[in-house]
């Protein structure tokens, strides 16, 4: 029994940390950019941090597995980004055929045009890459995964609403769009990287 708490305790703490302290986009600029056109253009943020949450939740097997069998290949260090791909883009698959083969709804073709976007990008890839590099047990890896898609979609949702203030007259116009949002999202992960236990050095 306390081995099972042990391993709903690591899940759920490593879960937490990738939201807040380790979030995706504030701490480690995962996805920043694919973040900035989503807000810009105005797209589904849920529909996608759904997306990216199950490709993310469903390559961590896959990707804990295959770094098992990497454990004593000399180049593993090489092999490795490959071998992360790979697994994305069979959970790609799988979660192409689960929408396409078994739910009937007229939102799915919608669904799956965002569907590569949110698997092939740096959220996914560097969070997988995360995991593996920091030797974090099966069950810490799932609650990493977990945690850096609802981060994800936290930081979308403070990004998208902050957008409808950052647009107003008072600010300068060559920093208006892109530039103010950048600006917003630095001070954001400052505030994060301190959160974290990090100071300045003066």
């Amino acid at each position: 029994m306390s081995v099972v708490l042990q391993g709903l305790g690591a899940f759920f703490l490593s879960m937490v940390l990738a939201v807040f302290a380790q979030n995706a986009v504030l701490s480690r600029a995962l996805g920043v950019s694919r973040l900035v056109k989503l807000v810009m253009d105005g797209e589904n943020f849920a529909r996608f941090a759904g997306l990216l949450t199950l490709v993310q939740l469903l390559c961590v097997p896959m990707a804990y597995y295959a770094n098992g069998l990497l454990a004593n290949f000399a180049q593993r260090s090489a092999v490795r980004p490959l071998v992360m791909v790979l697994a994305a883009g069979a959970s790609m698959g799988i979660v192409w055929l689960g929408f396409s083969k078994l739910v009937k709804a007229p939102w799915v073709p919608e669904m799956l045009s965002a569907l590569p976007l949110a698997t092939f990008n740096c959220a996914v890839l560097g969070a997988l890459l995360v995991t593996v590099t920091q030797s974090y047990t099966l069950l810490q890896s799932f609650g990493f995964a977990l945690g850096s898609g609802i981060g994800y979609a936290g930081a979308l949702a403070v990004v998208g609403q902050a957008q409808e203030r950052l647009n107003n007259s008072e600010i300068p116009a060559s920093f208006r769009g892109l530039p103010i949002t950048l600006v917003y999202l630095g001070i954001l992960a400052l505030a994060i990287y301190g959160f974290t236990g990090h100071m300045v050095v003066i």
